[in-house]
């Protein structure tokens, strides 16, 4: 039998705020930011600390939802996601995971690498850029995501995909936000 006093011990030295796994849903998004805002109000007095944490989660989450491409009558493993937010004594970190095709993996890693490579000062110059140029994809999105998770976070993005089957990667996040 799970022992899971083990594993309630292991989330408590973790420093887990808050763990997900499961599928992916407009409410079921809005019910995990609804709980994240409400645990964020209760662990972190500083508010703009509180807000940027909050901020960036949103926008981790709305990049999820909105390239989340699996199809519903795939095996569950690949149509569910995993979402971690820690605290310790000096940083936040946002843990992401979901499968991603192939096909999406290359251009994937060039955005973040190219974003990783730059300075404060470049990200806001191709954030406005972007922001300039006011084209929305067919999924929705303005292409700013991940700058701006990078730039209110002032922290390299890491990232890992690690091949599931001949069609799927599992697409790994972690966002770090110092405290």
């Amino acid at each position: 039998m799970i022992d899971i006093y083990e594993y309630y011990q292991n989330m408590q030295s973790k420093n887990i705020v808050l763990a997900y796994k499961g599928n992916v849903s407009e409410e079921m998004f809005n019910s995990l930011l609804q709980t994240a805002e409400s645990k964020l109000g209760k662990i972190e007095l500083r508010s703009r600390l509180r807000k940027k944490v909050f901020n960036i989660l949103v926008e981790i989450l709305q990049n999820i939802y909105h390239h989340y491409d699996a199809n519903e009558g795939e095996n569950q493993e690949l149509t569910s996601i995993l979402f971690l937010l820690n605290k310790n004594e000096t940083e936040y970190q946002i843990i992401t995971g979901n499968h991603i095709h192939h096909s999406k993996v290359a251009e994937l890693k060039a955005k973040i690498d190219s974003i990783n490579s730059l300075s404060e000062e470049e990200l806001k110059s191709v954030y406005r850029q972007t922001l300039y140029k006011g084209g929305v994809s067919n999924k929705g999105g303005a292409g700013l995501g991940i700058i701006d998770i990078a730039r209110r976070s002032g922290e390299k993005i890491n990232y890992n995909f690690k091949k599931i089957n001949e069609n799927y990667s599992f697409f790994s996040l972690e966002v770090k936000i110092s405290a």
